[in-house]
């Protein structure tokens, strides 16, 4: 089973980005399944306008990504009460290969109150792509991330049994 890990911040000290990290070291040294990462940093994507950026090679690139993959885990920043925008343009983008694929959540926010913030992104791939959404992810608030050293072992704790739970949903779901 193949697992994309896709850092949505574009921010170069990105909180999002050390959860994915978090999770990708994590299943490494389990080694159970086939990571693969991509950081939307590096990709450049255009801005969806529901034309010629679906023929742009980074939108192509994205789009071959998701459907290498069986299932996939979106680490996002939160801001004002949403996933980031490039988040949701990649997803405008290359939405349609997650169909009927597992997908999960890590979450950074600034604040504790925005813990309902991928519901919306959530209820959208569902409705129009089929995709199957695992019902735990991780929300970590301002307070649970420092700004600097290592990730607290709540916030390791709950990456450990998203990680766990996420595998074992995509498991079920690719080998029925």
């Amino acid at each position: 089973m193949k697992i994309l890990i896709v850092s949505c911040s574009l921010h170069a000290d990105s909180k999002s980005r050390r959860l994915a990290s978090q999770l990708e070291s994590l299943w490494r040294t389990d080694g159970d399944v086939a990571i693969a990462t991509l950081d939307l940093r590096e990709l450049a994507l255009p801005p969806c306008d529901g034309g010629a950026a679906y023929g742009d090679p980074a939108t192509q690139r994205l789009q071959e990504a998701f459907t290498a993959a069986d299932a996939v885990v979106f680490a996002v920043p939160i801001y004002n009460y949403d996933i980031n925008a490039a988040a949701k343009n990649a997803i405008e983008l290359a939405g349609r290969q997650l169909t009927e694929k597992v997908v999960g959540f890590l979450c950074a926010a600034g604040g504790d109150h925005s813990y309902m913030s991928v519901m919306a992104v959530a209820n959208s791939l569902m409705l129009d792509f089929r995709t199957i959404i695992l019902p735990r992810f991780v929300y970590a608030g301002g307070d649970d991330i420092p700004e600097s050293g290592e990730l607290s072992s709540e916030i390791c704790d709950r990456i450990a049994q998203f990680g766990a739970e996420f595998q074992r949903l995509a498991r079920a779901i690719h080998t029925a």
